[in-house]
């Protein structure tokens, strides 16, 4: 059995991970997922504390687990987690003032991608060597 992350403060992880989920909606078809997700997004953009964050971000990884996704909320293969990304990259990052660490490739001639969090375009930028 796979143990449920400890949220004990606005985890970037998980704003990163909650951004992809919305964006992705399969995921989102299985029953109590969506309505967790849209609360859970809707507490980070009203700048809601951490703790009442972390309950929610708990409940929604309780609900995926539940629904067969083992990989729960906060994964590697969910999110802001990208390898093999060297500093010359051109990187959409989160646009709100919930800031997430999710990162998207931006190709020039294309537009941002979505951020399903803020309700808006990602911003394009150049990954710097601190990410």
């Amino acid at each position: 059995m796979t143990a449920s992350p400890d949220f004990l403060q606005p985890d970037r992880r998980a704003a990163a991970a909650l951004c992809a989920l919305l964006g992705s909606p399969e995921d989102l078809r299985q029953p109590g997922i969506r309505e967790a997700a849209e609360r859970a997004r809707d507490l980070l953009q009203s700048g809601a504390g951490a703790d009442e964050l972390a309950t929610c971000y708990r409940v929604l990884d309780t609900a995926l687990r539940r629904a067969g996704d083992a990989r729960g909320l906060v994964n590697e293969s969910r999110g802001g987690a990208a390898p093999g990304i060297t500093p010359h990259i051109r990187v959409a990052v989160c646009p709100g003032p919930a800031r997430c660490s999710r990162i998207e490739r931006a190709r020039d001639l294309f537009p941002a991608p979505h951020c399903a969090v803020n309700g808006t375009r990602m911003l394009k930028g150049r990954l710097g060597p601190a990410q």
